[in-house]
């Protein structure tokens, strides 16, 4: 039996098969979005393959009761791990009224809840950035105990707004963590020319912050890493960055030919450390998961995808008359 790395980190049994779990969904979420985009049925997929044991690992490290999360347009695994339902989910790709986000009026992928303080993104990338900075001073002005926890890609982390959030959070002492869910390519660019330094997390000194370069395949370590950010946050000793590395397992999105920019051994061996693959191989070393129980997951969210898949695709959109409400004063 493999050491119990999670029980190490105060996770039970429960909680690790809670995490597993939610990557799994985001996975098959993101799968059949993917069917339904390639059938004509939904317009737009933005995927979060590959990066779902950061999403996860990082959500679990945070007081899901409290903080405020805000995330970028991958972010399924974060957003499961709040509260958000498969068929919410499904609501949003098919761009139905009932979608929490936005009604139908944005493309999937820009993540907004009120009630699970998901925090509305934005289509220019970086902008969640200040915000997550914004809502984390208000929360000390009004004596909450709570972390912002915002994510970006690496090519993200280029733009002016993460600068100006990063610099603010560290001079003012605000609880945000900032994790940078490097998947190697902004858009079709790879990191090597988007960024000269080595690692991202290495612009933390910059602003006076620590900054950590974590394996984003590996929950667990993700977990840590997020738990440290949230307890130096909490404890008034300011902001962190965090980069978990990955790799984006598709293209960009449903209207990119990652073929153009990509070998495709490169993607081949990316798949073959799928971080899904490797964690339940970790659970089962750990005696925690077993065949049956895998089989018992995978056929309950199965069910459940196909369930929110005929709910959404069968719901109304929304009325044209409403197309106004949100936009001008009532």
């Amino acid at each position: 039996m493999a050491e119990n790395r999670h029980q190490a980190l105060g996770l039970s049994d429960e909680n690790v098969l809670e995490m597993f779990e939610t990557m799994l969904r985001a996975r098959r979420i993101d799968e059949r979005m993917w069917l339904l985009n390639r059938a004509g049925k939904i317009p737009f997929v933005i995927s979060c393959q590959g990066q779902e044991a950061a999403q996860v690992g990082a959500a679990f490290a945070l007081d899901r009761e409290k903080d405020y999360v805000l995330p970028y347009y991958r972010d399924m695994g974060v957003v499961l791990a709040f509260g958000m339902t498969t068929t919410e989910l499904m609501l949003s790709g098919f761009a139905k009224a009932e979608d929490p986000n936005s009604g139908g009026r944005q493309m999937p992928g820009h993540f907004g809840q009120k009630k699970n303080r998901i925090v509305t993104g934005s289509s220019p990338v970086t902008t969640q950035v200040p915000h997550a900075v914004g809502v984390a001073l208000a929360g000390r002005l009004e004596g909450n105990d709570l972390c912002t926890f915002v994510t970006f890609g690496e090519g993200s982390s280029n733009q002016g707004d993460f600068h100006e959030g990063a610099n603010y959070a560290a001079v003012h002492k605000l609880p945000v963590i900032f994790m940078c869910e490097n998947n190697k390519y902004a858009i079709s660019v790879p990191y090597e020319k988007q960024v000269a330094c080595e690692k991202i997390s290495d612009r933390a000194i910059g602003y006076g912050m620590p900054g950590i370069t974590v394996d984003g395949n590996d929950p667990l370590e993700v977990y840590a890493a997020v738990k440290e950010a949230a307890d130096r946050g909490r404890r008034g000793d300011g902001p962190t960055l965090v980069e978990a590395i990955s790799y984006r397992l598709t293209p960009h999105s449903s209207d990119d030919d990652d073929r153009a920019y990509r070998e495709r051994d490169e993607v081949d061996a990316a798949k073959a450390k799928d971080p899904i693959i490797s964690f339940a191989a970790y659970l089962k070393e750990a005696g925690v998961l077993t065949e049956e129980k895998e089989k018992e997951i995978n056929d309950k969210i199965a069910k459940e995808v196909n369930e929110a898949t005929e709910y959404a695709e069968n719901a109304p959109y929304a009325d044209a008359e409403s197309a106004m409400k949100h936009v001008y004063a009532e």
